[in-house]
């Protein structure tokens, strides 16, 4: 077996140990200055600049497109939750009305289904209608 002190993987892990603490007592001096602070909430202040221009450009991006923003289908999805709690609300006012007047939701006409807008497809080579 070999020595320790001649050992290269003991002395690489000496060294990676040595510079992880050098390394660790800078940071930790740097960080504790006031000059440390000041460059991060500059570049927390640019970085913030540059993600709402981002924002402003994409939005200006899909109105040209003719698309919706996020925030405008954020506000549609909101409009949408809104319409089914009414309509929620409706159904149970009228159930409650059935069930008042001694009717069951079954004596109530099916409703005609809307009429086809799609064609079939076009028969394949070889195939008749």
């Amino acid at each position: 077996m070999a020595e320790k002190s001649n050992d290269p993987v003991a002395l690489w892990q000496r060294m990676i140990g040595e510079m992880e603490k050098g390394f660790n007592a800078f940071a930790n001096q740097a960080m504790a200055s006031p000059e440390f602070s000041k460059v991060v909430n500059q570049v927390g202040g640019v970085s913030a600049g540059a993600q709402k221009q981002l924002g402003d450009i994409m939005e200006k991006y899909l109105v040209s497109m003719n698309m919706p923003s996020r925030a405008q289908m954020v506000g549609m999805g909101e409009r949408l939750q809104s319409m089914e709690g009414q309509l929620n609300e409706i159904k149970a006012l009228l159930e409650q009305v059935l069930k008042n007047s001694g009717g069951s939701p079954v004596d109530l006409p099916a409703l005609p289904r809307p009429p086809r807008t799609r064609r079939p497809p076009p028969p394949a080579d070889g195939e008749q209608k």
